[in-house]
């Protein structure tokens, strides 16, 4: 990944390919933003204005290149949108964490085949730092693992490689909260950067048991417990939920436990994450132009299996324990078949309806696990339902609770870390449409507002007297359009820094 430094150099006197400034839409055009004062001085105080005939309004996103004054050792300036000065500002006064980031982003993108960077955005506290640090973390990602495979080259994007090194100008390099804003925003982006590749692997390079296998040399190398059970395993264990979904591929399918304790920690949470490696649909089999992006459908695993490592880096003084909950879903003629009735874990029978809602049987399983261990709180994730994204669009994820509290708790952590998300209800009146003549339950209700039947079928494999939450993330774990902000093409790493925050705030006693 990109190198980070901390610097107190004026942007004038910095060795480097370019200088990163923000620039604000403001009532009357471009305001140059704090943090540039040196090089606007070098434009003779009308940089604003150099900006606006180039074509600059400092919009959120926009990037406009241009050269820098003569004496400078930077040959380049990098302007790039902060957003409406009334939008981006906080309480403080400054910018907000998340038009940092993403400004941050932008250019750490734009700048790939870089040596080095400077960032000349506002910074008024660690805050602001590690905003920054995350955003060049993650807008300088890049997934190029097969194009070098195939070329012998460690180039990134458009045959370049991703920015090398990013001074972050206004940071402090003996400030203790500034080097600490840097190390969490390097932990938590370097885990997302990991969950991102892991949901970009083509399926064939990633089976449950690939994902099992490195699952356990991540625990390893963070000392965290691992506990696999293969599908032998699982069947003496009586998983009937992920031994169906897993029954029609010859990848065999494994729930993975990752546990990270800490010796003063008196909280528990758990995270469930999906993790269908690739999803066919089953016998239920997607219609054509449905099928290339299906190996996303392990997003929700990819993001519990970050956030419990970048728990476990960043130390944090709270129980954390992941459960990944891995299978293929192949149409075959071992596979699980409409009418089926399924066993699970937990001892409920389900009707399988179609096949293709078979990511809730897996979690139904992983659920009841977690449940067992009494945790304080519960929380799942999964590339769940089309019906979300309908509902909510692409970027954005639902929250669905059995705890009023707990979903706004999560709604705003979500929001906090530039997550957006949107809570959602969980009408009883569903229910009914899960009704079998056959079985406990069946795997299918109503159409409309079938992203709400899934939560409320979930809710069923959740232990009594247990706060859980389930977050739907259809919509953002998989950019198909271009990039934006700090979000790449492909893998996002949806949900990861939403439980790490939730992780945070539990282990500094924030919430009850």
């Amino acid at each position: 990944m990109t190198a980070l430094t901390l610097s107190t150099s004026a942007a004038p006197g910095l060795r480097a390919d370019a200088i990163v400034i923000g620039v604000a839409k403001g009532t009357k055009g471009p305001v140059v933003a704090p943090g540039a004062e040196a090089v606007d001085k070098a434009y003779d105080g009308k940089l604003a204005g150099v900006l606006e005939t180039l074509g600059a309004s400092g919009a959120e996103g926009e990037l406009i290149k241009l050269p820098a004054p003569a004496d400078f050792k930077a040959p380049l300036v990098v302007a790039v949108g902060l957003g409406a000065e009334s939008d981006a500002k906080d309480e403080t006064d400054g910018f907000g964490a998340d038009a940092l980031r993403k400004a941050a982003g932008v250019a750490a993108r734009a700048l790939a085949g870089a040596k080095k960077a400077a960032f000349a955005l506002p910074v008024d506290g660690p805050g602001a730092v590690g905003a920054i640090a995350e955003g060049v973390l993650l807008g300088a990602y890049a997934f190029d693992v097969y194009k070098e495979a195939a070329n012998g080259s460690a180039k990134g994007k458009n045959g370049k490689a991703p920015l090398a090194e990013a001074a972050l100008l206004g940071g402090k390099p003996r400030d203790a909260a500034h080097k600490s804003a840097v190390a969490r925003a390097v932990a938590v982006s370097e885990e997302l950067n990991r969950a991102r590749d892991l949901i970009n692997t083509p399926p064939n390079d990633l089976t449950p048991a690939i994902f099992a296998d490195i699952a356990q040399t991540a625990a390893k190398e963070h000392g965290l417990k691992v506990q696999v059970l293969d599908d032998k395993a699982l069947v003496k264990g009586g998983y009937g939920g992920i031994l169906g979904v897993g029954g029609g591929s010859a990848a065999t399918p494994r729930l993975v436990k990752l546990t990270y304790k800490h010796p003063k920690a008196d909280k528990h949470l758990a995270f469930v994450g999906k993790g269908i490696t690739y999803d066919s649909g089953g016998i239920s089999l997607k219609p054509a132009g449905h099928n290339e992006t299906m190996k996303c459908d392990m997003s929700g695993a990819a993001a519990v299996f970050a956030a419990v490592v970048a728990a476990a880096r960043l130390g944090l003084e709270v129980n954390v324990t992941g459960w990944l909950a891995l299978a293929e879903n192949m149409p075959s003629g071992s596979a699980v078949r409409p009418g089926d009735v399924l066993r699970m874990y937990s001892g409920k029978t389900v009707e399988v309806l179609n096949t293709d809602a078979e990511g809730r049987l897996v979690l139904a399983d992983a659920l009841w696990a977690a449940s067992l261990e009494k945790p304080d709180a519960i929380v799942d994730v999964a590339t769940l339902t089309g019906a979300m994204m309908l509902a909510l669009g692409s970027r954005t994820f639902g929250v669905m609770a059995n705890d009023d509290a707990f979903r706004s708790a999560l709604h705003e952590a979500a929001e906090e870390v530039g997550e957006p998300a949107w809570p959602m209800p969980l009408p009883e009146h569903l229910c009914k449409g899960m009704e079998s003549q056959v079985a406990d339950i069946a795997n299918m209700g109503e159409r409309m507002g079938g992203g709400l039947v899934a939560g409320l079928f979930l809710r069923e494999f959740v232990g009594e007297g247990i706060t859980w939450a389930h977050l739907d993330i259809a919509g953002p774990a998989f950019n198909e359009g271009g990039p934006f902000g700090y979000t790449p093409k492909g893998g996002t790493g949806s949900a990861v820094r939403t439980l790490v925050r939730l992780a945070e705030q539990t282990a500094c006693g924030e919430l009850g």
